[in-house]
Order: structure tokens, then sequence, then C-alpha cells
């Protein structure tokens, strides 16, 4: 076998992705710290399929907002230990997608939508097609934000993010689930969201990112409480908590896009009045 360029690359090799000499410097490997965390959502995601499976839907639940607390921790992680890498963002794509895509969609499904089929085999045939829209709209929207993630405005999102779909989702069912809700009872909502969710993630809505929060600066001692009542109030009810903070986010972007479509028509109208 030829003896292969020192410049060259291959799957083995893994290079920090803003490091400028990368396509010349070859490691063999792979950043073992940040890729834990993320096998660790991978693993949760996984769960939360076999959950559901078994009829356990608030650990399946659970286990969703498991792996979106891995899935935050590995990217924060890498760029602390300077240990970012090409490898390591495709690892956390198809992470995400099962997590994210497929995990959500099997739960909700599992839960819900398949008490369609009492109704014929045509409302039976909606329920699963539904979780799919969701998961190839998981898979849309993971392409579409790593084919524009240098170009896009770092403070909003492109359509609803992938983890906030999934808890919106998974929210709902761990929701239904603990005040003992059984899921036919609630079919139809639960296919609407299905269905909303999805179309939300491959929208052009924008949603606010939160990435231009300065986290690193000072601020008054009392804004240190903010921390633990935000964990007391998650606390106090965690399905009722989590899933109306998604419902609110997803649903804010939708919202503000209506309000400035009608505020920059009423200045429209007010620059056409004073022209005229």
């Amino acid at each position: 076998m030829a003896a292969r360029p020192l410049n060259s690359v291959t799957m083995d090799d893994d290079f920090p992705v803003d490091a400028p000499g990368a396509a010349k410097t070859r490691r063999r490997g792979i950043y073992l710290l940040p890729n834990l965390f993320t096998t660790g959502g991978l693993f949760a995601g996984f769960y939360a399929i076999v959950a559901a499976m078994g009829g356990h839907f608030a650990a399946a639940s659970a286990a969703v907002f498991v792996a979106m607390l891995m899935d935050g921790l590995d990217g924060r992680i890498a760029r602390l230990t300077k240990t970012q890498s090409a490898f390591g963002e495709q690892f956390d794509s198809i992470a995400d997608m099962v997590s994210f895509g497929l995990a959500p969609a099997l739960v909700i499904y599992q839960w819900s939508l398949h008490g369609l089929d009492v109704y014929g085999w045509l409302w039976a045939r909606a329920g699963w097609l539904s979780a799919f829209v969701y998961v190839v709209a998981g898979a849309l929207r993971l392409a579409r934000f790593n084919a524009r993630v240098h170009t896009q405005d770092k403070r909003y999102f492109q359509g609803l993010p992938c983890p906030s779909g999934a808890g919106l989702v998974a929210g709902g069912v761990w929701l239904g689930n603990s005040v003992g809700l059984a899921g036919s009872a609630v079919v139809v909502p639960a296919l609407a969201m299905t269905i909303c969710a999805g179309l939300l993630m491959v929208s052009n809505i924008p949603y606010y990112s939160f990435k231009d929060l300065n986290l690193h600066g000072r601020v008054p001692f009392a804004y240190v409480l903010i921390i633990p009542l935000i964990f007391v109030f998650i606390a106090f009810s965690p399905p009722k908590t989590l899933f109306g903070a998604f419902l609110v986010y997803s649903l804010s972007g939708p919202v503000l896009s209506v309000w400035r479509l009608v505020r920059r028509r009423r200045i429209a109208r007010e620059l056409e009045s004073r022209k005229s």
C-alpha cells in the first residue's frame, strides 16, 4: 500500500475546526471529553425509544430532556477545552437526529398517535405519517443548520431548533402522563402538535437564540438568586414547567413575526400619510 501524504485527511483524523493549519496537521484519534457527553446524549435518546416501547412514558420523556442537557454541555466543553473538531460536529449532528428527531416522534406515537387506528386504516396511516413528518423535518432542520452555521445571524435561529421541538413534543407526553391522561383521549391535539412542531422546525420564522447574552461579565449580586429560583421552579413540577416553557418559546417565533409584520405595515402607512 502506498504511503499516505502527511497533509492528507482520513476519517480517523480529528482537527480543531478553527485551527489555521488544520489541513496540514495530522492527528490520530478523537477528543474524548466532549464526545463522551455526545455519547451520553445519544444514549439518552436511545433509552427514550426503548422506554416508550415498554410503556414507560415518563422515563422516556425525561430521557429526551437529559439528551438536551448533554447536547448543551458537549459544545460548551469542547469550546472551553479547545477540543472542537470536524468529527465532533458530525457526531453531534447524528446524535441530535436520534435524540431530537427519532426519539420524540416515537415517544408520542407510542403514547398517543397509534390510537388513531381505531378510526380506520386511513387514520392509522395519518398517525405514523405525522410522526414521520416530524422526523424528516428534524433531519432537514439539522442539515440546514449545518450548511449555514457559519453564515447565519448568531442572534436568531432560522426555524424552531430541534431540541426545542423535541422539548415541546416530549414535554406534552410527560405532562399528559403525569396527570393520568390517556394518550388516546388527546390523539387529535397530539397529532396537531406533532405536525406543527415539524413545520415550525423547517419554517423561516426567526427564533431568538440567546447567544448574545453576556454571561461572562459582572452582574449585581441579586442576579445570582435567579439560577436557584429557576431550579426550584422546575423542580416544583418538571412536566408542567418544561412543557410550558417550550410551548411559550415555540409560539414566540410566530407571535413576534406577526407583530413585526403589523409594525412594519403601520410604519409604512404613517410614512404614506405624511407624504400625502
